[in-house]
């Protein structure tokens, strides 16, 4: 949930416990494939039971907000696969059918698609759980009713028509989830912030200035190029929490250097920038005009992109081309879900929206 807490105070749930619902879930899926007559061998259950247990492992500290600033350039699923490697070197291949699951190469599809998918086990997880958690009814959505609904057909995924409807329910959530929650603006502007902290501060590690923190977070400010499917790097990302970033910002904020310090402080006083939308790109000049405001700030042109800065989001609830959710009729017929549903109706419920954001520090600072 990133910094969802600034804003939903009883959003303080880990992945932990997501990555056990998600399994809870994955149990209950195989189990109703198998009174319809689907056969998933034991071997196969496993599998499936610990690509979507370990899924989500490669995450670090602070969820999605922490993903390019820790390790620069590498993606989370990258990470989980070489965690899911090396677990497998340790219990001597027990995890090579759930890697071949995870990495959606293996002739079964289905298993794939209820692991990360467009209606996979993951999203009906988190969305249910953070949308009580966060007491944002919108994502409240029916994944049992879902899950019963599920079937195979040559080896993928489909939805009964009787549970169509609960499919829209699903996706009009995840929707406004998105732009109610995940992307709320006051955590959004937080997270942007704890990325330049944490991007300043390599910086300055680079530039020989010496930074209080653990030596789990030193590692990865101290170095840039890492290799990640190193036992090395994974034995020291593992070791890194949100209490690593959290314990930093409180011994940064009262750091010499002001940028440290004031964005250190800001994000723990909840001093936030203020933060503009729009549909249409900020102009320069709209940038230049913030920063002008700033002009008696005694910070270098460089650090002041950490005070003015623009950016963009977007949000896509579904996307009819990768990973189609399929339809069951009650003829036997598979057809995709837009074929059916009135919410794709001039294909506006799938268009990609977007939203521009300014960021900038009050004039009185």
């Amino acid at each position: 949930m990133g910094l969802s807490s600034l804003v939903y105070p009883g959003a303080r749930h880990s992945r932990f416990e997501h990555a056990l619902g998600c399994l809870h879930l994955m149990q209950k899926t195989i189990s109703i494939l198998r009174t319809k007559g689907i056969v998933i061998c034991e071997e196969e259950a496993v599998g499936m039971q610990v690509a979507i247990l370990l899924h989500d492992i490669g995450h670090g500290p602070f969820s999605h907000a922490m993903e390019h600033s820790i390790v620069e350039g590498v993606h989370h699923e990258s990470l989980s696969l070489q965690f899911m490697l090396a677990l497998n070197e340790e219990f001597d291949g027990a995890l090579t059918l759930a890697i071949t699951i995870f990495q959606n190469k293996y002739h079964r599809k289905f298993m794939n698609q209820l692991v990360s998918g467009q209606i996979d086990l993951d999203r009906m997880d988190y969305l249910k759980r953070d949308s009580f958690y966060t007491a944002a009814t919108e994502g409240n959505i029916n994944s049992e009713r879902i899950i019963t609904m599920f079937n195979v057909v040559d080896d993928q995924l489909v939805v009964e028509e009787k549970g169509m409807h609960s499919v829209e329910k699903f996706l009009i959530a995840r929707r406004l989830m998105y732009w109610q929650v995940y992307l709320h603006k006051t955590s959004l502007v937080a997270e942007l912030l704890l990325e330049r902290v944490l991007v300043y501060a390599r910086k300055l590690t680079k530039d020989r200035v010496i930074l209080k923190t653990s030596n789990s977070l030193s590692y990865f400010l101290n170095t840039t190029n890492h290799e990640i499917n190193s036992l090395d790097f994974l034995k020291r990302f593992a070791l890194l929490d949100d209490y690593d970033i959290v314990s930093s910002l409180k011994e940064w904020q009262h750091h010499s250097n002001f940028v440290l310090s004031d964005l250190s402080s800001r994000i723990l006083n909840r001093n936030l920038l203020k933060i503009r939308f729009q549909n249409t790109p900020f102009s320069n000049s709209q940038v230049e005009e913030k920063r002008a405001t700033l002009s008696t700030l005694n910070v270098k042109d460089t650090a002041m992109d950490n005070y003015v800065f623009t950016g963009g989001i977007s949000n896509q609830a579904y996307v009819p081309d990768i990973k189609a959710i399929m339809i069951l009729t009650k003829s036997g017929e598979v057809n995709s879900l837009q074929e059916h549903s009135q919410l794709f109706f001039e294909n506006s419920f799938s268009k990609l929206e977007s939203k521009f954001y300014l960021c900038f520090a009050k004039p009185n600072f």
